[in-house]
């Protein structure tokens, strides 16, 4: 009896240990950027929005973290909000639908966020639907860029600047474990 309490201690010990190792393996990156929609001419039009190229300071990140570029497991978009910085008191009530692609140097454009049917009252922050896809080899580049493809179900009359804030779960191996 004895001999099995103690296999189960060392067990318990084990998986407790294995599970507290793993949660130090994981971590978030949060990045933040400005768009801006440009006024428009016509309604119901689709068009894109670039970002410009966000430094992902990765490498730095990771080692922050105590781990490498090449000890990373997955990297998946968490949470994606978008809040509309100027004009003040506006809202995301002009945007019918909009999706959001990402892409990388020597790596396809990939669609990380979406809301395909903006209510008619969203207020000043929208959170878009989040792909589940493996973004690793995006965020383990020196730069990204973001591309909005919008359309609008009202004339604009003056730009709007647009925040984007993402969240990146992470999951590596801390040093080698």
């Amino acid at each position: 009896m004895k001999k099995c309490l103690l296999i189960f201690a060392l067990v318990s010990v084990f998986v407790s240990c294995e599970k507290l190792l793993d949660s130090l393996t994981k971590f978030e990156m949060d990045f933040n950027q400005t768009v801006v929609i440009p006024s428009s001419s016509g309604v119901d039009l689709p068009f894109d929005v670039f970002t410009p190229e966000t430094e992902t300071n990765s490498t730095a990140e990771f080692e922050v973290n105590d781990t490498r570029k090449d000890l990373i497991e997955e990297i998946v978009l968490r949470k994606l909000v978008m809040t509309v910085n100027s004009p003040e008191g506006e809202d995301f009530s002009f945007l019918e639908s909009i999706i959001i692609y990402m892409s990388a140097e020597d790596l396809p454009e990939i669609k990380i966020a979406w809301n395909e049917e903006v209510s008619a009252n969203p207020g000043e922050q929208l959170e878009l639907v989040t792909t589940t896809e493996d973004l690793k080899e995006y965020i383990k580049k020196d730069t990204y860029t973001l591309r909005l493809k919008t359309v609008t179900d009202e004339f604009l009359s003056t730009d709007y600047e647009i925040g984007i804030a993402t969240t990146f779960f992470v999951d590596a191996k801390i040093l080698g474990l």
